[in-house]
């Protein structure tokens, strides 16, 4: 029998120049993560660890019931992202999602067009799997459920939702006519 291959993490290195340094606002990046499983009532290790280390490789954190959100310049985040995925391995986490924000607005607070996302992950808590996971009838709870929520008042949220779903956005409106 064939020994398991290993698994490596390898993340592109970022060398910042002279010229780069004098726009180091630019250069800051946002990070954002959730661990997974989720653990309700209390937090996870593995959440904890992934925010631990990213506080001690210098990044500011906010931690967060559905996440973790980590800022600095971008080569300190990228140099930092290997530490954050094997402290919440080495915690217990079955999965990591991650999504980078570059912009020279970083760090800002989280606004309305952050809104739905937090909708969407709150739904995903409390339905207990990704919405493309869902059965056809979990999938109309949860369109059922963003509905009550004012989610689809937001612009572009009908798309961002069946994407999100796995399905059409004929199909959530057809999810929205049935509920109403």
């Amino acid at each position: 029998m064939a020994p398991e291959p290993q698994q490596h993490l390898v993340f592109h290195s970022y060398e910042m120049n002279a010229n780069e340094s004098d726009t180091k606002l630019m250069n800051r990046i946002r990070v954002e993560f959730t661990t997974e499983p989720f653990v309700i009532g209390r937090t996870p290790e593995h959440a904890k660890a992934a925010e631990t280390a990213a506080a001690s490789a210098g990044l500011e954190t906010e931690f967060g019931p559905f996440g973790t959100s980590a800022v600095g310049d971008r080569a300190e985040v990228m140099a930092a992202l290997p530490a954050i995925v094997e402290a919440a391995i080495d915690g217990g986490a079955a999965r990591i999602s991650f999504q980078v924000t570059t912009s020279d607005s970083v760090p800002r607070k989280p606004g309305i067009h952050d809104a739905l996302e937090r909708l969407l992950l709150r739904v995903e808590v409390e339905m207990g799997a990704g919405l493309e996971e869902l059965s056809r009838e979990d999938k109309q709870r949860a369109v059922k459920v963003l509905e009550e929520r004012g989610a689809f008042n937001l612009r572009g949220s009908v798309e961002d939702v069946a994407d999100r779903l796995g399905v059409s956005r004929f199909t959530v409106y057809n999810y929205l006519n049935a509920t109403s």
